[in-house]
């Protein structure tokens, strides 16, 4: 799943998927600029393969939202956790998905399930639903039903828990020091949760978690993301790694490598959200080489594929049956007064 500049289908994305065939793109502030315009813009990434590829996005309200007005400006998710009204949760996550699937986008990395106990966590702050697990858990399955409900496939992150960090892995590599126990008690109880909600999607951290693998960050970690997640947790949906051009990984693997590190881990979806062709090409082209000299085995490859299939299916509406937007629609869904409505009631905990 690709980034890429622009707010048209660059030539060399189409590129791109011709010669490797995507799974998906991820769509950024740079390539928004109007309603009508994402409507177009999706309406040409539909058409990049022979199926229609996962449209992403990251929007979960507050300082991470990419689609801004006349799109609903939502107030950051920690206004709902500290709410106490699952309802309000609710009512917030099926008009996001409303705003979003009118556009054409089908995934959405949102919720953010991490425990935010460290009040110097510079990362993940009022981007987290609370500072108790059980809170986190009690909202962050009410998003995921509501999206999931509403046609939008929703993505838990960032396993194994980056919400007790006090650095940035867009900028390094934390650790989190704590024992198994503690992360079973704390920083796993929301993932199993929304996995009990069956989740489609979860995405790894790029965070160093001694206790389970000291050598190798979570999102390349097959003792996290395959014994763990995957074997002990349960999971059976796609696991997605955060974006490997992040320095938290970048500052220690090169792309290609981190590439076949993190499907060898146990990756479905490998996230490469800069927008340089060139390099996301090397990336792919080792994972290519990395399954002829079997390195990834056909069996993985096959799980793999398996998954998507399965997830794509439930998510088909929303992913084969999309139909631009009139612009009439546009104009009466997005930033419409009942979605304003919910957007004050959550400022009211800010």
């Amino acid at each position: 799943m690709v980034g890429f500049a622009g707010l048209d289908v660059p030539p060399e994305l189409r590129a791109l998927a011709r010669d490797f065939d995507l799974g998906g793109v991820i769509l950024f502030g740079r390539n928004v600029e109007a309603p009508a315009q994402v409507a177009d813009l999706v309406r040409g990434l539909r058409e990049l393969g022979p199926e229609p590829p996962w449209i992403a996005v990251d929007q979960e309200g507050g300082r991470v939202a990419r689609l801004r007005t006349p799109f609903t400006e939502w107030p950051p998710m920690a206004t709902l956790g500290r709410s106490g009204d699952v309802g309000l949760t609710a009512r917030f996550a099926r008009a996001l998905a409303e705003e979003l699937r009118l556009v054409g986008i089908s995934l959405d990395f949102a919720p953010v399930l991490d425990v935010h106990t460290n009040p110097a966590n510079p990362v993940i702050g009022d981007r987290a639903l609370g500072d108790k697990a059980e809170v986190v858990a009690e909202h962050g399955c009410a998003i995921v039903a509501a999206l999931q409900g509403a046609g939008i496939a929703a993505c838990g992150k960032h396993f194994p828990g980056h919400g007790d960090t006090s650095t940035d892995s867009h900028h390094t590599l934390p650790v989190v020091e704590h024992p198994p126990d503690r992360l079973r008690a704390v920083e796993f109880v929301p993932f199993r949760a929304a996995i009990a909600a069956h989740v489609a999607t979860i995405m790894t951290a790029h965070v160093l978690v001694p206790s389970l693998d000291d050598t190798r960050p979570a999102s390349l970690s097959r003792r996290i993301v395959h014994d763990v997640l995957r074997e002990e947790l349960k999971f059976d949906g796609l696991i997605i790694s955060d974006d490997l051009e992040m320095r938290g990984v970048a500052d220690h693997h090169p792309l290609d490598q981190a590439a076949v590190l993190a499907v060898e881990a146990g990756c479905d979806v490998i996230l490469l959200c800069g927008a340089d062709p060139q390099r996301q090409a090397v990336a792919l082209e080792a994972l290519v080489h990395a399954v002829e000299s079997e390195r990834v085995s056909f069996c993985q490859i096959d799980d793999t594929l398996a998954r998507h299939r399965r997830v794509r299916e439930r998510f088909a509406p929303a992913i084969v049956g999309w139909r631009p937007p009139s612009a009439a629609a546009l104009r009466a869904v997005l930033g419409s007064a009942e979605h304003q409505a919910i957007a004050e009631e959550m400022k009211e905990y800010l």
